[in-house]
């Protein structure tokens, strides 16, 4: 099997721009807008994370917001609401394609079958009469079990009732038919899930080849070890591992190794195929943005070192406690530490941080008010205040540029 060395920085660009461009980073609107593109871009990506976390814009609404022109929040729940997509677990909570239901089965059988995911002690007993409930009453909002009083809950406690939902949740027994915020209402599976959606249980090759598409078609170039990324499942990797041992010795897929020994994996064509040309923007990414969430890889790729520090200690934290990741072209430079304030309807950027780069700064200033005033849209806001930037000679000639903003 013949690797391919790369060893010029025109190579490393060009993996870094296949990278981004599968991920549609590089694209102006490369799924189409609102709802249909927000369809399109996760049909493509393969899965959303949600997050609780609401210092900006919710990730799983962030994620959609920078590929997706004229997205707006509310589409991700007329999107479940439609059936186009579903929530479940993949290495952490989020929407996925409805199309990909049955890939979920595996692990739920799992869960099913005994394998712990947060609980380790199961009341049978309890999980049944939620079931029944839900079947006789129709679909019951976290809410109802969530609340401590007992004319709410009833006739079950609000602690264990929670974590049996949560069980039949992730077993696969009910899903999620609606969200309110971070209040989700569950009904039956059977009454969820589309009819015309296939919900066969895969076999482990059948599964295998889901995830290697899927993978190369959203990120253009993987690692082994990132194909089945926080995936525990043993079976799966060796399916994994065997089919891209096949596809290595048929010459469609080749091997990449990178000056400091990351190997990663890209289809043979990969690297000929023409790609956009950059734009001269910068993107505010989420910390949970597909793009970065594998961390080893963004640092092999991007050189760019990252950690998200809101569970850091405080008085441990570099950036700050929320940074979101700034993609200039096709190098990330920066990181911007920011909060929106909804009640005075104001961005906060409390440290805009820029890593050595040789791009001329007043392209680079005028980029990132552009991109300020779109994410203050994004956010509701109408205002916005900078505390301080690195290197610090910026913080007046960015302050002043910001203030055309309003």
């Amino acid at each position: 099997m013949t690797m391919i060395e790369i060893k010029r920085p025109q190579e490393r660009v060009r993996l870094r721009r296949l990278a981004l461009a599968a991920q549609g980073l590089l694209q102006a609107k490369p799924y189409g807008c609102g709802l249909v593109g927000a369809r399109n871009a996760i049909n493509h990506i393969g899965y959303v994370q949600i997050d609780t976390l609401s210092v900006v814009e919710r990730a799983h609404h962030h994620v959609f917001y920078s590929r997706v022109p004229n997205f707006k929040p509310a589409m991700t729940n007329q999107m479940l609401l439609d059936g186009d997509i579903f929530e479940y677990w993949t290495h952490a909570a989020a929407f996925l394609p409805i199309a990909d239901f049955r890939f979920s089965l595996p692990y739920k059988h799992a869960i099913k079958s005994g394998q712990t995911h947060w609980y380790k002690d199961r009341d049978m007993k309890l999980m049944s009469e939620l079931l029944a409930r839900i079947r006789s009453d129709g679909p019951l909002r976290s809410r109802d079990v969530e609340s401590n009083s007992t004319k709410r809950a009833g006739w079950w406690d609000w602690k264990p009732a929670k974590k049996a939902l949560e069980q039949l949740y992730m077993q696969g027994d009910i899903m999620v038919s609606d969200r309110e915020g971070f209040q989700k209402t569950y009904d039956l599976t059977e009454r969820v899930l589309p009819d015309s959606v296939n919900s066969r249980m895969p076999s482990m090759e059948a599964f295998a080849a889901h995830i290697v598409d899927q993978q190369l078609r959203c990120h253009g170039i993987a690692s082994l070890k990132g194909l089945t990324y926080q995936r525990r499942n043993v079976e799966l990797r060796k399916a994994v591992k065997a089919l891209i041992s096949e596809k290595l010795a048929q010459r469609t897929l080749e091997q990449v190794q990178m000056s400091s020994g990351e190997v990663f994996l890209v289809e043979s064509d990969a690297l000929e195929r023409p790609l956009p040309r950059l734009k001269k923007r910068i993107l505010i990414l989420s910390p949970f943005d597909n793009s970065v969430i594998q961390r080893e890889r963004l640092k092999a790729l991007f050189q760019y070192g990252y950690q998200l520090e809101c569970y850091v200690p405080a008085a441990k934290r570099e950036y700050g406690y929320f940074c979101l990741p700034l993609l200039y072209g096709d190098e990330f430079i920066g990181r911007m530490d920011c909060k929106a304030h909804r009640k005075t309807n104001q961005l906060e950027i409390k440290y805009l941080h820029f890593e050595q780069h040789s791009f001329d700064q007043e392209l680079v200033t005028t980029a990132f008010v552009e991109a300020i005033k779109q994410f203050c849209y994004f956010q509701n806001c109408d205002s916005v205040s900078l505390t301080k930037t690195h290197p610090k000679k910026l913080t007046q000639p960015f302050r002043r540029a910001l203030k055309l903003l309003g």
